[in-house]
């Protein structure tokens, strides 16, 4: 049964070590139950529930997780993603003005998308097309935006007139409680806590009791209705090219987001062949572009494969079963939605931070002698906080490279596909 179900294999794996495992991976990703409505909490006043996001967001992850379970039986687990999340909020809607409706239909049409093309040769082409600088250096910059993000909503950074932002006042309020919080939860990751980053948030959260930044207003209650963003879509904007600008870079984030974390993690967990392959990867790549259609119609942003699975992995989940584990663990979270709708965004900045810290890891693999490798590079990473934009920093990325390699006349780098989507994003600036 476990074997059909999970490919569990009883001679390889353990049942008690899976479950643990699966336990693990939830501890270590947990935190996006409290980040998410926290992030989402921008858009309140425009009509987006906070609460039916808390359970928008554990449908979300229990859905992906049970597919990545059942069907790909890999020991990954799955949640709305970070930078993702910040995108939608951010330059979506707060930035380009549209509504969260808006930002909802792109992301399905993205896992539409997502899915064709698994099912094809195109995502490979696309893949193939964007310079691994490029790619290196969008992760280092989303790991930027979400830490400014962080720092922003806990008033460490505020607004300056004369330039344009400056230190908060530290030694009291929200400001105090994010230092705090960034320093406690810094020391649980550095002695390798499980469960360091929802310890983390939890932790700085009840210091935030006696400091009055916390109100808590219960522990355990039913779930939130997620009806309110419920299939909330809005299709009289989907031939506009800002909608294809949206959709594309959701599908771009996602796609590298998940073949990098897929890739790596079962590097980690030994599934790699001598020949570099990993049997069953198309099954996961299926199961992450499922779960964000059904995100979608949950009303969470995108739903992406966790690099946190690491964590799993190193407890011994091997198996579908892991990921199984994971799902009932967000399952059995949900009726906990007062606690962590409770949680101020002063408590959840240390884990913006930190994970802006594990994004920044890509950068030591580019090589920065090579300018016109590096500098498009750089342009990515820096554009994406000082325009408080993702999107513009992939496009600004990809438009420095190929002008750049363009006036040196180094075409080797440069493909067709290169050219048209170059070509597309500047047309994107000249006309909207």
């Amino acid at each position: 049964m476990l074997s059909k179900l999970f490919g569990f294999d009883p001679s390889k794996h353990n049942i008690k070590t899976e479950v643990m495992a699966g336990i693990t991976t939830f501890l270590t990703m947990a935190y996006i139950l409290a980040v998410n409505p926290s992030i989402f909490s921008n858009l309140a006043d425009k009509g987006m529930d906070t609460n039916a996001v808390f359970t928008a967001t554990a449908l979300a992850a229990i859905i992906g997780t049970l597919a990545m379970a059942i069907y790909a039986k890999k020991p990954f687990g799955l949640a709305p993603g970070m930078g993702l999340n910040a995108f939608f909020v951010f330059t979506v809607c707060l930035t380009m003005g549209y509504t969260w409706q808006f930002a909802l239909t792109a992301i399905l049409i993205e896992g539409f998308i997502f899915v064709v093309l698994t099912l094809t040769k195109v995502r490979t082409l696309i893949v193939d097309a964007i310079p691994a600088s490029v790619k290196r250096a969008i992760g280092a910059g989303i790991g930027l935006f979400i830490a400014f993000i962080g720092l922003k909503n806990a008033g460490i950074i505020v607004e300056s007139s004369a330039t344009f932002v400056t230190i908060g006042t530290m030694t009291e309020g929200t400001a105090l409680l994010g230092v705090i919080g960034i320093v406690l939860t810094s020391v649980l990751v550095i002695k390798n806590v499980p469960g360091s980053l929802l310890i983390g948030i939890l932790a700085t959260a009840l210091i935030g009791i006696p400091m009055g930044v916390t109100n808590f207003s219960g522990v355990v209650d039913t779930p939130p209705s997620v009806a309110p963003l419920f299939c909330q879509f809005e299709f009289h904007n989907i031939f506009t090219l800002d909608m294809l600008v949206v959709v594309f870079t959701f599908l771009f984030i996602d796609m590298f987001d998940t073949m990098g974390t897929l890739v790596g993690v079962c590097t980690k967990a030994g599934m790699m062949q001598k020949d570099g392959r990993i049997p069953g990867l198309n099954k996961a790549f299926m199961a992450d572009a499922v779960a964000t259609m059904a995100g979608a119609c949950l009303g969470a942003s995108t739903t992406t494969t966790y690099v946190e699975s690491a964590a799993g992995v190193a407890q011994g989940g091997r198996s579908g079963l892991t990921a199984f584990s994971t799902a009932v663990c967000f399952a059995v979270a949900m009726f906990f939605a007062p606690l962590f709708l409770s949680i101020p965004a002063a408590a959840t900045t240390p884990v913006l931070v930190i994970v802006g810290l594990f994004m920044l890891t890509p950068v030591k693999d580019i090589d920065l002698d090579d300018y016109a490798e590096s500098i498009p590079a750089f342009i990515t990473i820096v554009m994406m906080p000082l325009t408080y934009s993702i999107s513009d920093g992939i496009l600004c990325g990809v438009i420095s490279y190929v002008l750049i390699n363009m006036l040196c006349m180094n075409w080797k780098k440069l493909n067709p596909t290169l050219y048209v989507l170059a070509a597309l994003f500047i047309m994107k600036y000249i006309f909207i």
